[in-house]
């Protein structure tokens, strides 16, 4: 058995053979910040789509029976209880099933929303140059998928179609998502 004094001694003389270390003068944390940075990209971008998603989530849709396949380059739009939206992007806000008369075209008797026009335009001609520069055909007839939730009014429902119709916008073609059947 080895005694208390033993040990001490054994233990001072493993002390003795370890090589003493450089000193820690200063920390780099550039390294730290780097990875913050990347942090504060992905949560920035993590709340941009998770507030789409509530946006889109909190639509309830009416039933139906038919189902056909989702069109490829259709442009869609979310008319929810609380705004309407185009690409997870809010256009303009919606209150009690109704659009805020100064942003009508024509005030509390108007039909047209100039800033969802406005917007509706310039999305479809930013697809189209993309579809030029990759050399694939543009569609005949631009088409416009709407999702709305079944409480919402046929009056935003049609202020809505009618700002889209503009010659600015230039959708022909509207498709109405819903419920297969509750």
């Amino acid at each position: 058995m080895i005694t208390q004094r033993q040990a001490r001694s054994l233990i001072r003389k493993a002390v003795k053979r370890v090589p003493e270390g450089e000193e820690i003068r200063h920390l780099n944390i550039m390294p730290m910040m780097d990875i913050m940075t990347i942090l504060l990209v992905a949560f920035i971008f993590q709340a941009a789509v998770g507030a789409a998603a509530v946006n889109a989530a909190s639509v309830d849709l009416p039933s139906s029976v038919t189902q056909e396949p989702m069109p490829e380059g259709a442009s869609i739009i979310i008319i929810s209880r609380e705004a309407i939206s185009v690409e997870d992007q809010q256009i303009v806000a919606v209150h009690n099933g109704e659009v805020d008369p100064s942003k009508l075209e024509g005030g509390a008797l108007g039909v047209k929303i100039p800033a969802l026009t406005k917007f509706l335009s310039a999305w479809r001609k930013s697809y189209e140059d993309e579809l030029r520069a990759k050399g694939k055909p543009l569609p005949n007839v631009p088409e416009l998928m709407i999702i709305a939730d079944r409480t919402i009014p046929f009056r935003l429902l049609w202020q809505v179609i009618y700002s889209a119709t503009r010659r600015e916008a230039g959708y022909k073609r509207f498709r109405m998502i819903v419920l297969k059947r509750e």
